[in-house]
């Protein structure tokens, strides 16, 4: 695997400078990449389409529905039995099954707001932005700071190393849901 270096740009413009750019530097044309980067959860990574099977802010839901449904179907029944002389036998039935809706419910105030960071989840500084990515490979250590200072000049943002391989123009074993190591 190779050294690659990736900046960011907003125009196919600036890809293609990029790319000119790159190659009278003196990198290899074949060993430059650029490509549109969709939005993060619209890399079409899974059969159904996003970026993961199961949303990664629902994760804790199923848990959170299961236990607001128990207490309030516990709470239903108690006040259903409480009516039962009112109510007849159906009254601790139909209390639990109206608490276990309500308890349901009030579960999703459990669930996290939108843009709040989940417990042991990516923060969404470490997406990768969508745009225009031009990325270099190269072997050499010496070369690294000459992409990123080319890069930044050409006016590049979110410039990131990662570890990979570009062939003919294709960065093969891209992730975009691999968390950049953002150099600027």
């Amino acid at each position: 695997m190779s050294t690659i270096i990736a900046g960011h740009f907003q125009l196919q413009d600036d890809v293609e400078r990029a790319r000119r750019a790159l190659v009278d530097a003196g990198f290899p044309g074949e060993r430059i990449s650029g490509f549109y980067l969709s939005q993060p959860g619209q890399h079409d990574l899974t059969p159904i389409g996003g970026d993961h099977q199961h949303s990664p802010g629902a994760r804790e839901s199923p848990l959170g529905v299961a236990e607001g449904a128990g207490a309030g179907a516990a709470v239903g029944i108690i006040a259903g039995a409480l009516t039962a002389p009112v109510t007849g036998p159906l009254g601790p039935v139909v209390g639990g099954l109206v608490g276990a809706h309500v308890g349901s419910l009030f579960s999703f105030s459990k669930m996290k707001e939108a843009g709040e960071h989940e417990r042991g989840g990516d923060s969404p500084l470490e997406n990768r932005p969508a745009g225009m990515l031009v990325a270099v490979a190269f072997d050499d250590p010496v070369l690294e700071q000459r992409a990123v200072d080319l890069l930044r000049d050409l006016g590049a943002h979110h410039i990131e190393r990662a570890k990979g391989n570009i062939v003919d123009g294709d960065w093969a074993d891209f992730d975009p849901c691999s968390a950049p190591e953002l150099l600027h």
